[in-house]
């Protein structure tokens, strides 16, 4: 398996710190909001890692936070008049109903800022220890240019990088470039105790101490956005490696941006889209699929066009599970040995996953996976039918319900209950045709049409779909 490496630029053998065990790291959300659908391309991506390696015999222990203590959730929470704790913990319950909605399985643990703050304190206290950092007016900075290494994520020069360019300037710094470990508290803030007096940590510090907590001082994978490459991970660097004087994470992901319409998404531009905006009108898989459609260090560009494109797309996959489930169920043959002819088209199928397979080794290039997939659907659309036997269908089925799987893709439909006015609809027209009514048939047709429900008459009887 080859990764794409951002620390070193290019693409890497993956080689673990524990043999067939990975540990991996993705930077959450600040609950403050309901999340965009920019935010839904790491937890899309990163879900898919995990459920690879798994797929791959990897034990994972999966990391991802939640920031619950920040000047948005503060500000958030003074104008309802109510706490940031309150605040959070909402839209942790509304975070995780938007995963579940886009299939994304919980991480192995999810940290709360909040909970780690003795980690954070005992952390800021061995980097003033070791010369990395310093306290003013109970605020505590970390001294930039004492680690070396400094700009080695993103290959900025200290020396070349502006104060005030998405660094916090103060008069009370030693150097502009030093940032913020432990910030006082402030009138109607949050704030914790520390050898600094009252206050919160920076946003920085608690990544480091939640990764090292959960998966030891050294991992294999760190993840997130490319826009957190700086000034957050080359900060996480700095202040973990001066810590514990050893190398934090060995491979840097990131997945690139989404624009929306061909233009970066901005509440001023009026194209600020959250996930719930989204699944009004499409399904959380049709989502996903989407965004995994393109390679993830790509640009995705968010259009009403291209998503209708992979929800047609993703319902070509879906229609071709649906019809071998008919054919298995409608009489396929049972054999002891398959035909020959099967023989071969099985070894086809094989070829393809292998193929999959290697799409996904190299850097996790989700888009050829799914063309091999539609490759297998090709196979099973055009070599399966009636006469083949109940192995060979199965066996082709199998594989394409599996290998979507490992992208979190449900190819299998789950039977749905329709509302019993519908089923009595649908009933009632079955009678109309019967009788030869035709009139009353169509407007039953009508009707079910304006609820969603598009009816199809096969030579297997009625079929439903929604709209």
């Amino acid at each position: 398996m080859r990764i794409y490496n951002t620390l070193t630029q290019q693409k890497e053998e993956f080689i673990p710190i524990e043999k067939n065990k990975v540990r991996m790291y993705v930077c959450g959300p600040t609950v403050y909001n309901y999340i965009h659908i920019g935010n839904a391309r790491p937890a899309i991506f990163f879900d898919t890692v995990r459920r690879y390696f798994e797929y791959r015999g990897y034990e994972v222990n999966y990391v991802s936070n939640f920031t619950d203590v920040d000047d948005k959730i503060i500000k958030r929470a003074n104008e309802e008049g109510t706490s940031s704790a309150e605040i959070s913990e909402r839209y942790i319950k509304e975070f995780e109903k938007d995963m579940d909605t886009l299939n994304v399985l919980p991480a192995s643990h999810h940290p709360k800022a909040t909970e780690e703050i003795d980690g954070m304190i005992k952390m800021i206290t061995t980097l003033i220890e070791k010369g990395h950092a310093y306290e003013k007016s109970g605020t505590v900075y970390f001294i930039t240019r004492s680690f070396k290494e400094y700009g080695k994520l993103s290959k900025k020069k200290i020396d070349d990088l502006e104060a005030g360019s998405r660094i916090a300037v103060s008069e009370e710094k030693n150097d502009p470039m030093d940032f913020v470990l432990w910030k006082p508290k402030k009138d109607g803030e949050p704030f914790w105790s520390s050898p600094w007096g009252d206050g919160r940590p920076g946003w920085h510090i608690e990544c480091s101490v939640m990764s090292s907590k959960y998966l030891g001082e050294q991992i294999d994978i760190h993840g997130g956005g490319e826009d957190l490459i700086f000034p957050h991970h080359e900060n996480e660097i700095a202040q973990s490696e001066a810590a514990t004087d050893q190398p934090f994470a060995r491979y840097w992901m990131h997945n690139a941006f989404i624009n929306i319409d061909d233009k970066k998404m901005s509440k001023s531009e009026g194209n600020f889209f959250t996930v719930r905006d989204i699944t009004n009108d499409y399904s959380g898989q049709v989502i996903r699929f989407f965004m995994l459609n393109a390679h993830y260090r790509s640009p995705l560009n968010f259009s009403r066009d291209l998503i209708e494109a992979a929800k047609n797309s993703l319902t070509r996959i879906l229609t071709s599970v649906e019809q071998l489930e008919y054919l298995l169920k409608s009489g396929a043959i049972k054999r002891e040995e398959l035909f020959e002819e099967e023989k071969a088209i099985l070894e086809e199928a094989d070829r393809l996953q292998d193929k999959f397979i290697g799409a996904m080794e190299d850097d996790f290039n989700t888009a050829d996976a799914i063309a091999a997939i539609f490759e297998l659907v090709k196979l099973a659309n055009v070599n399966c039918t009636a006469n083949s036997s109940k192995e060979f269908i199965t066996a082709i089925m199998d594989k394409i319900i599996s290998l979507s799987d490992i992208l979190g893709i449900n190819a299998k439909k789950e039977e749905e209950i329709l509302p019993e006015e519908i089923e009595r609809l649908i009933e009632e027209r079955q009678a109309a045709r019967k009788n030869k009514d035709f009139t009353k048939s169509d407007q039953i047709r009508d009707a079910l049409l304006e609820k969603g429900i598009i009816l199809e008459d096969t030579r297997e009887g009625i079929k439903w779909r929604r709209s």
